[in-house]
């Protein structure tokens, strides 16, 4: 008798659980590229509003830690009141701050809306990770978190080409909304391009179907009489002995991860602009390995490597490759070392999801990993403001880079091991 052939894994996701993927892809998508829009026009906001290199690296910093925020109340709705709500409601918000940042006519109030935007940013990721990974198979859960994850080098890569695009069309218009000598506008442009996101909520309130685990869940509470504070408010969960060293091993895992993505990222254009390069070429090539890394990194933590062992592996290849991505001074050898890095440094990041929603039960995998990532932002906000402040006391783009990245490419390998292994974990609706 012949076996026959298993269907290819893309066969085994049905069309509910596609499009529970795609909006959680998307919207981390276009996430990422609302923030990311900051990092090409940091010297336009320089010169804008006269601001030093650590002010212009602080606007990232507010917005990363106002994450905490955002990441935080949008975790606590997903698991009180499900998982698409608190999704669409964070695309609303960062699109409109987005939108807003365009009219700044000071860096007080340019950094008072990127927190705001933080707040908005913080909630996709809380909100649409267990909406679409409660629904994939289990045993192909690592390859669908490194694919989602992958939204956010998806949204880089908008961003760049927006900017290589869009942003020459306005460069040569001056700004109605500066009096500083040289300001045009086309870094407003950038920002007000933000408020496209918005358009994605329609279609996630008609056409997604709600977590099946959530929804049995709360069905499972409501024939158990379940209804304590606890329950209503899943943040007090977490303080319970079995689930607190989770949440802190997980945060400080995030924080290390967040220490080496800004550290590759934030300063990045800048450092390309310097050294006299066309960013867009090199970008592309930095994201489009970072997407396939991810997705790589992600099917390999299905095997013996498990989710710590692909982590480790992934960011010691990225500390390795640090001389080709900011050392070197060929054309050839940056493109490589993008594509090396955005691989290994970028492709660790497959694991994030997977992992942070098999550490925590279904009764506060909202808020858990929500808590654990932005936890995790703050803690690596301070990278951009960082990098900033080293580059003021002497050191060059490239030279400041490398020192964090080797330092925070050396937590990550570290850290994911204070934590056990995750592979193959299985969701439940009585899971507490």
């Amino acid at each position: 008798m012949t076996n026959q052939p298993s269907p290819p894994w893309y066969r085994e996701v049905n069309r509910e659980q596609w499009r529970a993927f795609a909006a959680t892809f998307l919207g981390w998508m276009l996430d990422a590229f609302d923030f990311t829009i900051l990092t090409f026009i940091l010297i336009d906001i320089q010169q804008s509003f006269t601001v030093d290199r650590a002010l212009a690296g602080a606007l990232g910093t507010v917005t990363l830690m106002f994450r905490l925020v955002g990441g935080l109340g949008a975790g606590m709705m997903a698991d009180r009141y499900g998982r698409k709500l608190p999704l669409m409601l964070s695309i609303l918000w960062f699109s409109l701050f987005a939108f807003l940042s365009g009219f700044s006519t000071s860096y007080a109030m340019l950094f008072a809306f990127r927190a705001l935007f933080g707040i908005g940013m913080g909630g996709p990721w809380a909100a649409g990770m267990p909406l679409a990974l409660e629904q994939w198979p289990a045993r192909l859960r690592g390859l669908a978190s490194g694919l989602l994850q992958g939204g956010w080098f998806w949204g880089y890569m908008l961003a760049a080409l927006t900017f290589h695009y869009v942003y020459p069309l306005f460069s040569g218009l001056p700004d109605p909304l500066s009096d500083a000598d040289g300001s045009t506008l086309g870094w407003r442009v950038m920002f007000w391009v933000g408020v496209v996101p918005a358009l994605l909520v329609p279609w996630i309130r008609s056409g997604v179907s709600e977590s099946p685990v959530w929804l049995e869940r709360q069905r499972h509470l409501r024939e158990a009489g379940a209804g304590s504070t606890a329950e209503r408010m899943s943040i007090l969960q977490l303080l319970r002995p079995d689930l607190l060293w989770a949440t802190v091993q997980a945060s400080i895992l995030m924080g290390a991860f967040m220490f080496s993505y800004y550290s590759l990222s934030f300063w990045y254009p800048t450092f390309l602009r310097e050294v006299g390069r066309e960013p867009l070429g090199y970008l592309l090539a930095f994201n489009l390995g970072a997407v396939v890394g991810m997705a790589l990194w992600g099917h390999a933590s299905e095997t013996r490597l498990g989710r710590r062992g692909a982590v480790a592996a992934a960011a010691l290849t990225g500390v390795a490759a640090i001389p080709a991505y900011v050392g070197a001074s060929g054309g050839a050898t940056l493109a490589l070392g993008a594509v090396v890095m955005g691989a290994s440094g970028g492709g660790v990041w497959g694991m994030a999801p997977s992992y942070l929603t098999e550490r925590f039960p279904t009764a506060v995998r909202g808020v858990g990993p929500g808590l654990s990532y932005h936890v995790g932002a703050a803690l690596g906000s301070l990278t951009p403001f960082i990098l900033g402040r080293l580059q003021d006391g002497g050191m060059t783009t490239g030279s400041a880079m490398t020192a964090c990245i080797a330092v925070s490419g050396l937590l990550v390998a570290s850290v994911v091991w204070l934590g056990p292994e995750t592979r193959g974990r299985r969701f439940t609706a009585t899971e507490a």
